[in-house]
């Protein structure tokens, strides 16, 4: 993994060489060129770990996302902004199946430094909904959850949104029930 800068050295480095091909009459190496350096500043932008991360939790290979993930050794430095929200995203789904404290505490730093897709900060804000109301902030629960259905453009995550909510309603019934009771008896 190159840092950041140097993926940006050298791809300028790279269209300085094929502008130096155009001048030499050969325009076929200048567009190779071109195109080799915009691979660089792809790169720029999507890191390369966090792509082969992806690629492994799309196969449900959490072992093979951690570990691609945990080649990156200092992400503030080696990754842009939304690439470090990416990254804290990844850790959050991969922790929250063993620790919820972890798990809260990554998808609000990857809330906090943003996600470039509506519906990866919805699933987020959905997975932080289930935290806050799992540890009884039910108040919390409510305002991310609807956070996350505003956030839901395509109704992607409507289903998990609904049976949140229909969670989020069982749970408050029994306790308006037992205060219910507990007034009849006086």
């Amino acid at each position: 993994m190159y840092n950041k800068i140097i993926k940006l050295i050298i791809a300028f480095l790279i269209i300085g060489y094929a502008i130096f091909q155009f001048t030499e009459g050969n325009i076929g190496n200048g567009i190779m060129y071109i195109l080799l350096s915009l691979i660089f500043i792809f790169l720029y932008f999507k890191n390369e770990f966090i792509l082969l991360a992806f690629l492994r939790l799309r196969k449900q290979d959490f072992a093979g996302a951690t570990k691609w993930l945990n080649k990156i050794k200092n992400p503030s430095t080696a990754l842009v902004k939304k690439q470090e929200g990416y990254y804290n995203f990844l850790h959050g789904i991969m922790v929250s199946q063993t620790n919820m404290n972890e798990a809260e505490k990554y998808f609000k730093r990857a809330v906090d430094l943003g996600l470039s897709m509506d519906h990866d900060l919805a699933m987020a804000k959905l997975n932080l909904a289930g935290i806050a109301f799992s540890k009884r902030r039910p108040q919390e629960a409510k305002k991310l959850l609807s956070d996350a259905q505003k956030l839901d453009k395509r109704n992607m995550l409507a289903e998990q949104i609904k049976m949140m909510k229909q969670q989020m309603k069982k749970a408050s019934i029994p306790n308006q029930h037992y205060g219910n009771r507990n007034m009849r008896r006086r």
